[in-house]
């Protein structure tokens, strides 16, 4: 992965996947392992991720046997009671050797190619810990870097009993990256697995 982390090395970038959540929207299925145009969610995001980075690992809470078999850590929350995707991030922050995250969920099956190369540009352009991907209309909290020295922010965050993505990363310093919708379409109901 390109980038610099300082001027005599390159940063080194893990992503992960958050494939941990309920599926409540889609009745309570695993979403990472629902098909959507003939391959299970799950395929799509690391086979749009795994070029980008250095590490990838899978944020999982059910069927861990099935997402280890493609090849990558499987990593369970390590907070109890499903608190959500922040629990999976806090996870893999605390898992990678890595100078910076990227974060995206396992139902947005069209991910950028230069998603991790630009958000981390953007990151470390603007000196911030944290990039979030955008496009004209709205922010996709969901899809961002982070570098992994916020861990301990965010294990605090989540012990004050706080959920919410975009609270969490609105605490700390950050730019946007402007990208097309179509990347951040995601499959939340079953009528999306017909688009």
């Amino acid at each position: 992965m390109s980038g610099v982390g300082s001027k005599s090395e390159p940063a080194r970038v893990a992503a992960v996947v958050l494939a941990g959540g309920q599926g409540r929207r889609m009745g309570g299925v695993d979403k990472g392992l629902v098909e959507y145009r003939g391959r299970p969610l799950i395929e799509w995001a690391l086979a749009a991720l795994a070029p980008q980075v250095d590490e990838l690992v899978i944020s999982a809470n059910r069927n861990l046997e099935t997402y280890a078999a493609y090849g990558h850590r499987v990593l369970p929350d390590t907070l109890p009671d499903f608190p959500g995707p922040l629990a999976g991030l806090l996870a893999a922050l605390q898992a990678v050797a890595a100078d910076w995250l990227v974060v995206a969920p396992c139902d947005t099956p069209h991910l950028p190619a230069d998603l991790a190369a630009r958000l981390l540009e953007a990151a470390q352009r603007e000196g911030v810990p944290l990039a979030v991907a955008a496009d004209d209309a709205r922010m996709h909290h969901s899809c961002f870097i982070v570098r992994t020295d916020q861990r301990d922010n965010l294990a605090a965050y989540l012990a004050r009993g706080e959920r919410a993505v975009r609270h969490w990363q609105a605490g700390l310093a950050s730019t946007t990256v402007r990208f097309d919708a179509a990347c951040f379409a995601n499959v939340n109901r079953p009528e999306d697995l017909r688009s």
